[in-house]
């Protein structure tokens, strides 16, 4: 008897939620050394306080699909509208008890729908939005990176990450990644710099070389 041919998939995705916790403990651990008035300071999101950030993060760990679904048709579609709301629901009074609640989601995994990359983009690009104003930086290790900036290079998701990088030629200077035609404008430079920039951050391509910099500066 011939042996019997595997029926699933021959490749198990990597479990990318323990590198989701890690860079939340990471985010966590940086915000306990800030003051009531760095909590106050304008974000990467325009729109959002480093608080309002933070408990938009929290909102995100305490949301599953069905919530999700039910908070999205309360608002009628508008996803803004929902967010507005989920982040006044998970921010606290004070901004020492927002980061109480932001360390009691460290290590959950509860999201809203869709795959786990976007709730990897989720932490590591609002991270950033909150470091950046505020002077402080985080040295992700690039194995975190690397599948978040694949990811936005192949799909359009919460941010229109493919979108902004199409035709051009991204190439890390501190890991393997690599996306885009090989004779496209190149754009060079760290995988945090290429994620945030495919992000929407205009503010990172100041960390990027190449000629495509402009290209996407452009786009974002």
């Amino acid at each position: 008897m011939s042996p019997r041919r595997p029926t699933g998939p021959t490749s198990v995705t990597p479990d990318l939620w323990p590198l989701i916790h890690a860079e939340r403990a990471a985010l966590a651990s940086d915000l306990g050394t800030l003051t009531d008035e760095q909590w106050q300071v304008r974000s990467l999101c325009a729109a959002w306080t480093v608080e309002d950030t933070v408990a938009h993060l929290v909102a995100g760990a305490s949301t599953g699909p069905l919530r999700w679904f039910r908070s999205v048709l309360a608002a009628r579609g508008n996803v803004e509208r929902h967010n507005a709301r989920r982040l006044a629901e998970h921010r606290a009074p004070t901004s020492a008890g927002t980061l109480e609640r932001f360390r009691a989601v460290i290590g959950s995994r509860t999201c809203p729908p869709g795959p786990v990359e976007m709730w990897l983009g989720e932490i590591v690009v609002h991270g950033a939005d909150v470091r950046r104003p505020l002077g402080l930086v985080r040295d992700a290790p690039v194995t975190t990176l690397t599948p978040l900036a694949t990811f936005f290079a192949r799909q359009n998701s919460t941010v229109r990450s493919r979108t902004v990088s199409t035709g051009l030629r991204l190439a890390a200077s501190d890991g393997p990644f690599t996306a885009g035609p090989d004779d496209g404008p190149r754009v060079s430079g760290p995988t945090l710099a290429l994620v945030m920039a495919m992000a929407g951050r205009a503010v990172f391509c100041d960390d990027l070389t190449g000629p495509g910099v402009e290209v996407l500066r452009s786009r974002c």
